[in-house]
């Protein structure tokens, strides 16, 4: 990973935004933005879902152009005429959602569009040999011919990461990095950036997990509403400035809901056990049981690779168990299909909102209505009406900012996308609603208002079990943690659980700031 970067002086500002302001006919993504990138130095950039953070850095690395006021290169006006002219004069970005092609290897995706070339053609040879070096660096065991597809979606963010590491960059934009990776692989990451800025790389943090960008931000900009509303040197900043300048108050995740009995089990899981792809007899879950109670409110906390993602999908037939069952209100559906689950009453929200949650070609409404469609058939007819009225009940119940049901699904802000996902599988009208990672790459207000739904809904007798990696998150709505390590359960806790113990059951080590 070779990085040449401009001679200028450590802190200096190498990349600017001047007055710069983005509109789209009436919206208003930015308003009169002032920002500076310097060299050797991480500037992390805060800020709710639609707050404009991307529509900046897509500005600034050429992928679209602003609508008025200007970007400085080493103190020189710009204008970058695609991302290509931009990455030629040394500004790449790793973007929130991943382009990948699923189909190529991790080789192939990435040197995708800048193959090595000798007098015969592209060298494969040697471009394997640079993405085993990358992959290497990353400290991820993946053979460069492996087919992205075949990766789980931590491993596909790291691949992400490498494209971007892999072009002679002397500033690089990093937008939501660590969104699907786990602790270690986090560390790995701030490893790699500590490593740029020994070399002069001017870097660009974005991240919703608030504590962990503090721990590599040396400056700090806060945008809302597309305005610029705070900015400060790391040594004078905390979490709570953090949060009161994005969103105006100081506010937490919620508490797990009261002043109600929990009903019969809705959910058993009974002994299931799940094994890697490969076939192998290692079991990814192994002999794993659960029971989950309406109106009970589970969280399952782990480090990637425990099996939750995996539990998860089992429970809703998107992978085969090896053995034992799903009970479903007393109804044994280890045999349904996906649909037919739906249908009983289990719905899953996934992990990868883009490849799995959505279908991107769809407007909002359309998302909405997908997973319910059958309650609107009529003889085998479609009813609009019908379709109409849920999805504007959904709008409404779920609190997507959406212009209306015809909406792109793609205009939406990526914590509104989620709960254009949540929404589809509540339209479902479930007993058990299991989440996994539900706020990945969602801002603190959006979450929120994630979870404030959950228990909403637990409190009119839904099941809820939703996943994380965060600790912040099981100490927030749940009635009870399960901690899973090496596809069993660790631990069980209550809502009173310490961070440190529910880190200490999963086999983390507790960092003390």
């Amino acid at each position: 990973m070779s990085q040449n970067p401009s001679s200028s002086a450590v802190g200096e500002v190498v990349l600017s935004a001047r007055n710069v302001s983005k509109s789209y006919g009436n919206i208003h993504a930015l308003k009169g933005v002032n920002f500076d990138i310097r060299r050797g130095k991480v500037t992390t950039l805060f800020g709710e879902n639609g707050a404009g953070k991307s529509t900046l850095m897509k500005i600034l690395s050429g992928v679209i152009s602003p609508t008025a006021g200007e970007i400085i290169l080493d103190g020189q006006p710009i204008t970058f005429s695609s991302s290509t002219h931009a990455r030629e004069n040394g500004i790449s970005i790793i973007h929130q959602e991943l382009s990948l092609a699923p189909n190529l290897s991790v080789r192939d995706n990435i040197f995708m569009g800048r193959e090595i070339r000798n007098a015969t053609g592209v060298d494969f040879a040697d471009e394997a040999r640079q993405a085993a070096a990358l992959m290497h660096e990353l400290e991820e065991d993946i053979d460069p011919l492996t087919k992205v597809e075949d990766l789980r979606l931590g491993q596909q963010q790291i691949v992400e990461i490498a494209r971007a590491l892999s072009v002679n960059s002397r500033i690089l934009i990093m937008d939501e990095p660590t969104s699907a990776l786990s602790a270690a692989e986090v560390e790995v990451l701030f490893k790699v950036i500590r490593d740029l800025q020994s070399r002069g790389v001017a870097i660009v943090y974005i991240s919703h997990h608030l504590e962990e960008a503090l721990q590599i931000t040396d400056y700090a900009v806060v945008l809302r509403d597309g305005a610029m509303t705070a900015t400060a040197e790391a040594k004078d900043i905390d979490l709570e400035w953090i949060v009161r300048n994005m969103v105006g108050e100081n506010f937490d995740l919620g508490s797990p809901p009261t002043g109600y009995d929990f009903g019969e089990v809705a959910l058993s899981l009974k002994n299931v056990t799940v094994l890697d792809t490969a076939g192998t007899a290692h079991a990814l879950v192994d002999r794993l049981s659960l029971d989950v109670r309406a109106g009970e409110i589970v969280c399952i906390y782990g480090l990637m690779g425990a099996g939750r993602t995996e539990l998860l999908e089992a429970a809703a037939g998107r992978v085969k168990m090896a053995g034992g069952q799903v009970i479903l209100e007393g109804n044994d559906v280890s045999h349904f299909s996906i649909a037919e689950r739906i249908a009983a009453g289990l719905a899953l929200v996934p992990e990868d909102r883009q490849r799995d949650g959505l279908v991107q070609t769809m407007s909002v409404g359309e998302n909405l209505s997908l997973a319910s469609i059958r309650s609107f058939l009529r003889r085998g007819i479609l009813s609009r009406s019908r379709e109409r009225q849920i999805v504007s009940t959904s709008i409404d119940k779920v609190h997507i900012k959406t212009a209306g049901g015809g909406a792109a699904i793609g205009s939406l802000s990526g914590g509104n996308q989620q709960k254009v996902v949540i929404g589809k599988m509540l339209a479902t009208n479930p007993r058990v609603i299991m989440l996994d990672e539900p706020s990945r790459g969602i801002d603190i207000g959006a979450k929120a208002e994630v979870f404030r739904l959950l228990a909403e809904r637990a409190q009119q007798g839904l099941a809820v079990i939703y996943s994380t990696s965060e600790v912040t998150e099981c100490l927030s709505i749940a009635h009870r943690i399960v901690v899973m390590s090496r596809g069993r359960i660790s631990a069980q806790f209550g809502s009173d659980v310490t961070k440190e113990q529910i880190m200490a059951a999963s086999g983390e080590a507790v960092v003390h700031a």
